[in-house]
């Protein structure tokens, strides 16, 4: 590995982590310095906060600890047998670099990854000593995700669990056949029994801290995996369904989406067109009717055409297009969990329905000052002035509800 310097290891390990889209620092407990103790904070103001245009969170100091791997999986530019220029950070640069950028108000926190050099152990290792440099020998606030190694000494993984704030594990494929296929040196069983182990702990650690609130925090703002979509043949019905036993199976905050993005001299067995991203768009919006709409795997599988969810349309219209039999709903008599589940209605204006209907009967229009998408709602919908018997029944519905088609913003273009 030839020898550089700080900002040409800078450019080389942020560019390679752009493929990581786990970012996201919602979820971690309150810390700040306010009162002139520490260094940091996970929230208000004084953070710069910035945004993809896909909406992801940038704000930080995003970076692999090393590009260098001894795995060999075909999906990732570090791989082992990869034509990419290597580089490694040591801890202390890591630590001086995310404190400069801290205090430059560049970043709010530091999400760290890392290509697995020399061993596991190793690797996992160098990373937690990252953490707990930063932890305490500067009383860092800011938040701190670590991307961990799963075939570490699980020992390993409780003592980052004690210094960052969320760990994740990747399962990196939607399917344990897929995986085996694209990373044969990385084993299901494994990955899932150290998500196991964090979960354990994390059980464990909010039962101890209910008896002693002196107990040291354990990974509070939980564990998240992310999974490649696009490099095999899995289709939505199934990222849905292994997403859906993620969550029920590991307590997990959340599960990424990130489309399988082309990289230099691909292996033979990927795809040779990469995946609208528009399909990890519809991915996210399935999920979110998971865990707060109230959809089932079964439903969200029912929105799909042969397996795939319409691109042209949001997975909850495209739901409610198949079954017409359970609208229009009358706004001032159905349940919470039936509204939810009308397009144009989202979680928050639902609570106000059910507020403001126990005041009075709603019209339409007091539909409208709750939602932007009242155009999309009205075949779906009776209020007190409005029933839409012959629209709800149009051949041409769909048609209709399909916004004109927008080009999407490359992410790394």
């Amino acid at each position: 590995m030839a020898h550089l310097d700080t900002r040409a290891k800078l450019a080389i390990l942020a560019d390679a982590a752009k493929y990581d889209a786990s970012c996201a620092s919602s979820g971690t407990a309150k810390r700040n310095s306010v009162g002139g103790k520490g260094l940091g904070s996970t929230e208000g103001s004084g953070i710069c906060h910035s945004y993809a245009p896909d909406g992801r969170c940038i704000s930080l100091l995003k970076i692999l600890l090393t590009n260098s791997c001894i795995f060999d999986c075909h999906y990732c530019i570090n791989r082992r047998s990869s034509n990419v220029r290597r580089a490694k950070f040591t801890v202390d640069e890591v630590v001086r670099l995310t404190l400069s950028f801290y205090k430059r108000n560049y970043i709010e926190g530091l999400f760290l990854s890392s290509g697995i050099i020399g061993s596991s152990n190793y690797t996992m290792e160098a990373m937690v000593r990252v953490a707990r440099t930063l932890r305490l020998d500067h009383d860092f606030r800011g938040y701190i995700h670590l991307k961990s190694i799963p075939d570490a000494d699980p020992a390993l993984l409780d003592q980052a669990a004690l210094y960052a704030d969320r760990l994740s594990i990747n399962v990196e494929l939607p399917t344990v056949e897929g995986l085996g296929k694209l990373a044969p040196e990385k084993d299901a069983v494994r990955i899932r029994t150290a998500m196991s182990g964090l979960k354990a702990g994390i059980a464990e650690n909010k039962e101890a801290r209910a008896k002693y609130r002196s107990a040291p925090k354990f990974a509070p703002a939980g564990q998240s995996t992310q999974m490649i979509v696009g490099a095999d043949a899995a289709d939505d019905s199934a990222v849905v369904a292994s997403a859906s036993s993620l969550y029920g199976k590991f307590g997990l905050r959340r599960v990424y989406y990130s489309a399988f993005s082309p990289i230099p001299d691909a292996s033979a067995v990927l795809p040779l067109v990469q995946p609208p991203l528009m399909r990890e768009h519809r991915l996210y919006q399935a999920d979110w009717l998971m865990r707060f709409y109230g959809f089932g795997v079964a439903e969200v599988q029912g929105a799909t055409d042969d397996g795939m969810l319409p691109l042209d349309i949001d997975p909850k219209t495209a739901w409610a297009l198949k079954h017409r039999e359970q609208f229009p709903m009358d706004v001032n008599l159905a349940p919470r969990e039936h509204l939810l589940r009308v397009p144009g209605l989202g979680v928050k204006a639902v609570n106000a329905v059910l507020r403001a209907r126990r005041q009075r009967r709603l019209s339409l229009a007091d539909i409208g000052r709750l939602t932007r998408g009242i155009e999309k709602l009205r075949p779906f919908l009776i209020a007190s002035d409005w029933r839409p018997v012959a629209l709800a029944e149009r051949d041409d519905l769909r048609p209709r509800l399909v916004k004109a088609e927008r080009s999407q913003l490359e992410l790394f273009g």
